[in-house]
This record gives structure tokens, sequence and C-alpha cells, in this order.
């Protein structure tokens, strides 16, 4: 029986252009072309013959219901502004969180040298347990929730964290620069601590009682997973339309 291998980081897997790529970048690059090469040929019968397949039908069910949720939250005129990147997330995000259940993801690999300790690599890794990039999911969120707060307040935005006219106002423009800073550690060790932990949990499971014992797990995985892309996409959604609201508004939202 082979050893059980966890690793926190992600592992160098090869170099291009003289960058170290992971192989939780490498396993972003498959999911990303995988994910588009989906939806062309999934779409290419309506766009070529005008015909309406049902795999055409279940990605429209899908958006429209997808849709349905974000306009609930931030209403119809910003519910088309805020739906391409929200979605973006959400199809990115969950089959990133489900390709670590995938057979070989985390098993199949190399030996390699790192910090002068020989170690064994996988070649794949789901992206979503690599802390870098919820690291960077949580930092284009947190910047798209800036942008709109700009782009609906203007510079008035600005006096939601520097509001010096007196101490109170001050102190909870303070608090609410914590905030939005705290909400890029939270989107982050979320989504990268429910994902991590769930391959943990089924590599240790698999390692001990090989076959029958897992297949629970990786059906709560697979939930779990669907989970929590909803609720990034979610939560993205709430703090950008909480971004565009005055403080007036925001008591009355």
């Amino acid at each position: 029986m082979s050893s059980l291998h966890i690793s926190i980081s992600a592992e160098p897997v090869f170099d291009f252009l003289g960058v170290s790529i992971t192989n939780s970048i490498a396993t972003s690059w498959v999911i990303t072309a995988l994910t588009l090469a989906f939806f062309y040929f999934a779409t290419k019968k309506l766009l070529m013959k005008g015909k309406l397949t049902r795999l055409q039908m279940f990605i429209e069910v899908l958006i429209e219901g997808l849709y349905g949720i974000v306009e609930s939250i931030a209403g119809k005129s910003k519910a088309r502004l805020f739906f391409p990147l929200v979605m973006t997330f959400f199809l990115f995000i969950v089959p990133s969180n489900w390709s670590g259940l995938l057979p070989g993801a985390g098993s199949i690999g190399f030996n390699g040298v790192i910090k002068g300790s020989e170690v064994f690599i996988p070649i794949l890794r789901g992206p979503t347990a690599d802390i870098n990039t919820t690291l960077a999911l949580g930092l284009i969120a947190m910047f798209m929730v800036q942008f709109y707060g700009f782009k609906f307040q203007g510079m008035h935005y600005l006096k939601k964290f520097f509001d010096f006219s007196n101490p109170i106002n001050a102190f909870v423009g303070i608090l609410e620069l914590v905030s939005d800073l705290s909400k890029v550690i939270s989107f982050t060790f979320r989504l990268f601590g429910n994902i991590f932990a769930g391959e943990v949990l089924i590599a240790v499971i698999s390692y001990l009682v090989p076959l029958v014992a897992p297949m629970p797990f990786y059906a709560l995985e697979v939930f779990v997973g669907l989970i929590q892309g909803l609720v990034f996409m979610m939560l993205a959604t709430v703090f950008m339309n909480m971004a565009t609201l005055g403080h007036g508004d925001e008591n009355h939202a």
C-alpha cells in the first residue's frame, strides 16, 4: 500500500517561460479549457442549426435559476451588471471543487525534490484546495466590490471609510475598512477550508478503508462543492450590491 500524501501547499510540476507552474494552476487551466469546450459543443447545434437540445435546455434552466437568485438580491438593473462576473465565479469554482474528487487527483504523480527533500508531487490538485487560488478569487471579488462602489457613488464612496466629520463617524469608517479587509479573509478561508478539509477526509478514509467506505463522503463532497460555489456567488453579489448603496439606503435594503 502506498503511503498517504497530504500537503497544504501546491507543488510545482513544471516551468513555463521561467515561471514555476504548480499542480493547482495546471488543473485550473484544464478546467477552464474543458468548461469552454463544454459550453461550445453544448450550444453548437443551437447556434448553427437552431435546434434546442436537452443539454441546452438544462443549461438555460440552470442559468435562469441562478440569474433569478442574483436578481432577487440586487434587483433587475444591477443583476444584469453583476451576473456575468458572479456566474463566472460559479462556473469556475464548482468544477474546481469537484476536480479533487476525480480518480487520480492527488494520487497520480512523480517523486521530486522540494527544498532539498524528496517528496511525492501529484500532477493534478483541486484549484480551490490551494489557498493561493481562493485568495485570488477573494481579492478579485472585493476589488469588484470597490469598483462598483465608486461606479455608483463616485468619490462619495470614500466617506464610507474616511469620514472625519466627527469621532463616531471616523471610528465607524475604520470598522468599515477592517470589515472589507476581513471579507477577503472570509472568502479565502471559507472556500479553502471546506474543500481542503473534504479532500483530506476522503484521502484518510480511502487510505484506511478503501473502495466502499469513502463513497458516502464523495457524495457529501459533491454537495458541499456545489453549495460552496453558490455561497461564493451569492456573497459576492450581496457585497457588490451593498457597495452601490448609500448609508441611508443600506438601512432600508
